[in-house]
């Protein structure tokens, strides 16, 4: 099938560090370092679980870390699997002759080996009962619509993402947001028109929102001196909460859906 969100280019590796104190904790589960980071109190029954797959910059980047603690203050553990094992790309960045395609594809290789053993990881940890729901940005987005195929996620979420063909659409039966760029070209015009209509012809439920004049990496790696990428980050990051709230059977007064404002 067709390659609708293509393999990384340069603006999947381009960045601006967020400022804020980072809530969470770094632990095993599945034999892989994972960012966990959950509320201080979890009352809600079952558990509400985000799985956090990153970017190329790793859950342990400040950016992501902060993405990661709103989840938590809005009522759900957050964990966040580290399938670069403490390899992320940016510190290869001023390394002469560093080989960016061997980086990627023994980070891809790796990512799918480390996986399935985190996932039972994460199960062990919060039970079967829990309520699990799938975030991915960029490189993490295929494992939320492989999730969604064994309907083991009762919601995803992918941001501006990337490696996606046609059938990860065919095969997701969770619902879906997507959240993305109108300049991408990992994922541009032409191809979120087609997920969309694969989408419609599954029945899928699904929630496209779209920022104009926004680039490529805003959920996690905007500039937030720039309004409108500030405002873009955090309303990806608020309606997150909201879609997974919807489909984990909560009531409103669960989560408060605030503006995610804390995000850096």
């Amino acid at each position: 099938m067709a390659t609708l969100a293509r393999p990384l280019g340069d603006c999947c590796f381009k960045t601006v560090p967020h400022e804020g104190e980072p809530k969470g904790t770094v632990e095993d589960i599945g034999g892989a370092p994972t960012y966990v980071s959950e509320p201080p109190n979890m009352t809600s029954t079952p558990k509400r679980v985000v799985l956090f797959l990153a970017d190329v910059y790793g859950p342990m980047y400040i950016n992501n870390k902060l993405v990661q603690d709103y989840f938590a203050s809005q009522g759900f553990a957050v964990v966040g699997l580290d399938y670069f094992l403490g390899d992320p790309i940016y510190p290869h960045f001023e390394e002469e002759g560093w080989d960016r395609p061997k980086w990627m594809e023994k980070s891809k290789r790796q990512a799918r080996e480390i996986f399935p053993a985190w996932l039972e990881g994460v199960k062990q940890r919060y039970g079967e009962d829990a309520k699990y729901a799938a975030v991915g940005y960029c490189f993490g987005a295929p494992f939320v619509l492989e999730l969604g195929a064994t309907k083991f996620t009762v919601a995803g979420a992918i941001a501006h993402p990337a490696f996606l063909d046609e059938h990860h659409f065919h095969n997701n039966k969770s619902p879906l947001m997507l959240s993305c760029a109108e300049t991408d070209r990992t994922f541009p015009l032409d191809a979120r028109r087609r997920a969309e209509s694969m989408l419609v012809a599954a029945r899928t439920k699904y929630f496209f929102q779209i920022f104009s004049g926004i680039d490529h990496g805003f959920a996690t790696r905007g500039d937030p001196a720039i309004a409108d990428a500030r405002w873009a980050k955090e309303e990806s990051a608020s309606a997150m909460v909201r879609w997974f709230s919807r489909f984990c059977e909560e009531g409103p007064t669960q989560s408060t859906g605030r503006p995610a404002k804390n995000l850096g």
